[in-house]
């Protein structure tokens, strides 16, 4: 196991961190396909409509290419919702992550930096709601190479938010991820945060049964009434 170490981001970063952005993103299209095979939705027209073909025309092989095309529609759609988050983000915050992150009081982006390479990264921004009566703080783009994953990073970067959130006196952290993303919510549960809804984020999101899931969590400092 390589010695990781966390520090703020660097623009000689930005390379290395848009590249794990999008690697650590699109990994998720494979497993959201298979959830889509699964959906009863997508069983009947898997098996329906090849069957109804056949019946019609008697040709197995109008039978087959329905269903390969079928196949990569259902791909498409799959894969949909990841990149146009992709395509989100690069076009966002993290077409300028300085300015972004590291221009204003009360944000910042680390990452975690293992053998010279970024394995990791994580961004925190204040959230500016004028109906919000707590100081909250939301963590973003949290994401750890593969190659890395099971040594704590993931872990060690949040606990990063959490102590700077407590620093800049926050009194809560929020964040969201997918239920696509199963160690991501094992993690977020286990740290403490809480899960307080979910939605579909986009219609691509609906198609495919993608679920946004919001969390939270209170910093000690503001349940005990104040650090």
């Amino acid at each position: 196991m390589a010695p990781y170490l966390i520090r703020k981001y660097q623009e000689s970063d930005h390379k290395w961190v848009v590249g794990l952005l999008s690697r650590g993103i699109t990994e998720h299209i494979p497993a959201t396909f298979r959830h889509v095979l699964k959906l009863p939705r997508t069983l009947v027209l898997l098996l329906g409509g090849p069957l109804a073909l056949l019946l019609v025309s008697g040709s197995w092989l109008l039978a087959l290419t329905f269903s390969l095309a079928l196949l990569s529609v259902l791909w498409f759609l799959a894969a949909r919702p990841w990149r146009q988050y992709v395509d989100m983000t690069l076009r966002t915050d993290m077409a300028d992550i300085t300015k972004s992150y590291l221009s204003e009081p009360g944000s910042c982006f680390w990452v975690a930096e293992s053998e010279k390479k970024v394995v990791g990264t994580v961004g925190a921004l204040p959230v500016d709601h004028p109906t919000l009566q707590e100081k909250r703080l939301h963590l973003l783009r949290l994401i750890v190479s593969s190659e890395h994953r099971g040594q704590g990073i993931a872990k060690a970067l949040v606990r990063t938010v959490l102590q700077f959130a407590r620093d800049q006196g926050y009194s809560e952290v929020v964040l969201d991820t997918t239920t696509m993303q199963v160690s991501a919510l094992g993690l977020y549960h286990g740290m403490g945060f809480r899960k307080t809804g979910q939605s579909f984020p986009s219609m691509s999101a609906r198609l495919v049964d993608l679920h946004e899931v919001y969390f939270i969590r209170r910093l000690p400092c503001a349940q005990m009434g104040g650090c």
